[in-house]
């Protein structure tokens, strides 16, 4: 993994972000690779929030990898600091690889260093391969969640 680099997102990794998004059953359905505009003012809107991180893994000068994460100062659990990891995205050809797993050890650690007491995430309740993969990293199916579609 020595050649795997992680860094801030950039326009230019915009569709490289959104065809990865897209590559899967549920995200076939909401996203729209072929109108990238929506995706640059939310990469604007990210850039400018200092609690938002959107990065991507790079190999050999190619997007592979995406994840947001998200740093939530907090009154609950003693005022303490948590952080999400959303929208987590692993290449077709690179699933296997070790990548997803370099990739949510590195937004841990970012979580440490920014004093994160917790790292949360969700799953879509579809995607049992990836509960099993977050579970194998000491990630505990410890809530019910829920969304409301606006």
């Amino acid at each position: 993994m020595g050649d795997l680099e992680i860094r801030a997102a950039v326009a230019e990794d915009i569709p490289a972000i959104v065809g990865m998004l897209a590559d899967d059953p549920l995200g076939a359905q909401r996203e729209s690779p072929d109108d990238l505009s929506p995706y640059l003012t939310a990469l604007e809107r990210l850039t400018a929030d200092p609690n938002q991180r959107l990065v991507v893994a790079v190999r050999k000068g190619r997007v592979v990898g995406t994840l947001q994460l998200t740093i939530i100062p907090g009154l609950s659990r003693r005022g303490s600091t948590r952080s999400v990891i959303e929208g987590v995205r692993v290449h077709a050809d690179e699933r296997g690889s070790g990548l997803g797993t370099r990739f949510i050890e590195w937004a841990i650690e970012e979580s440490r260093r920014e004093d994160c007491q917790l790292v949360q995430l969700t799953s879509d309740s579809t995607r049992t391969d990836a509960h099993r993969f977050y579970e194998r990293l000491g990630f505990v199916a410890s809530h019910v969640g829920f969304k409301l579609q606006l």
